[in-house]
């Protein structure tokens, strides 16, 4: 296939570097540090099971849902290839 300037690989790199990004971008995230027993947001106490599961966490449950729904609202995926329509004007 032609690829023009493109390199054989170039669409599997922009793919890999993708992938690469947002992982890197959700570690970055992840708590660190020791975890808290009361939630940093609310106060409420955060079960022992949560805080086995969960190594650094920082907030209930409740307020984990309510910061992860913000931050889904807000990021959403780059389409580095573009649409079909947008190829076509």
């Amino acid at each position: 296939m032609a690829t023009g300037w493109a390199g054989d690989g170039a669409v599997q790199d922009q793919i890999d570097a993708t992938v690469k990004d947002a992982i890197k971008r959700v570690r970055s995230q992840l708590p660190q540090g020791p975890g808290l027993s009361r939630c940093e947001e609310c106060d409420a106490a955060i079960p022992e099971a949560r805080r086995k599961a969960v190594p650094g966490v920082r907030l209930c449950v409740d307020c984990q849902e309510a910061r992860d729904a913000e931050n889904s609202a807000a990021a959403s995926g780059y389409n580095r290839r573009g649409s079909k329509d947008s190829q076509l004007r």
